[in-house]
């Protein structure tokens, strides 16, 4: 690395921060429950742990209630995993739904659900081990922490306050901003007028690291991924064999910037 530490170091939430796929798999499995009518209390541990696996296909939240539906209509893993882009039109088009309504659907239910038990579903999400100690370290060396992620901003500041980690509203990009990660740490990078060197990025997806490394302007952004979050062993070979990107593990991240 060109540089020791950085001035700014930016933090995917779901995947690097906090385990989500608990409440993840709930959410989705209430709505499936919903748009496929399905009399089924609970479901299989089994589709669970399948589900968890699969999880690195997902790019947008309306794809999960999809991914059990698939899981259920006998899809195996190794086909969603080839074939995901191919197999979530399909259902669509097969029971005359859109992407839309089944966000709308999946976004009442998750309302509904933190508006009657914020407790039970905050105690869903899990951080990963060492990390709330790290983000700790990190604020009191006096590196500027920002969280850039597709989880809304409200309950990424109420989960990190139940650990002590309060940061300033100013300081979470969640889903509301509805605009790419990219010009996000291109606004930072602007606002804290930083060298471009300085800013650091860890995401656990390497598709928005490749989004990332595709802005001509933002070529010397130091970029991480997680290799703990939620990516294949494809993605994570991917990622070691490019020049842009470092791959990290938690053991890595837990440390020193030095160790990085």
């Amino acid at each position: 690395m060109t540089v020791k530490h950085p001035a700014i170091l930016a933090l995917d939430f779901d995947g690097v921060i906090c385990d989500g796929l608990i409440e993840y798999f709930e959410v989705a499995w209430r709505t499936y429950c919903q748009i496929w009518s399905s009399s089924k209390k609970t479901s299989s541990e089994n589709l669970a742990q399948r589900f968890y696996r699969l999880r690195p296909v997902i790019e947008t939240g309306w794809e999960m209630p999809v991914l059990i539906k698939a899981l259920i209509n006998g899809f195996t893993d190794e086909e969603i995993l080839q074939d995901w882009l191919k197999i979530t039109p399909a259902i669509l088009t097969a029971d005359h739904l859109e992407a839309k309504e089944i966000m709308k659907k999946l976004d009442g239910l998750r309302d509904e659900w933190i508006a009657t038990d914020l407790e039970g579903w905050l105690s869903l999400h899990k951080f990963y081990p060492g990390v709330i100690e790290r983000l700790k370290l990190t604020l009191a060396s006096g590196v500027q922490l920002f969280i850039v992620t597709t989880k809304e901003g409200r309950f990424v500041k109420q989960l990190l306050q139940q650990e002590g980690v309060n940061l300033p509203d100013t300081a979470i990009f969640g889903k509301e901003v509805k605009r790419p990660k990219y010009e996000t740490l291109r606004e930072l990078i602007s606002q804290e007028k930083i060298k471009y060197e300085n800013l650091w990025f860890v995401e656990d997806r390497l598709k928005t690291l490749e989004l990332v490394k595709q802005q001509s302007d933002l070529k010397d952004v130091q970029l991480f991924l997680a290799d703990w979050g939620y990516n294949t062993q494809p993605e994570r070979e991917a990622g070691q064999n490019d020049s842009r990107i470092r791959v990290i593990s938690l053991s890595d991240f837990s440390q020193d910037f030095s160790h990085w």
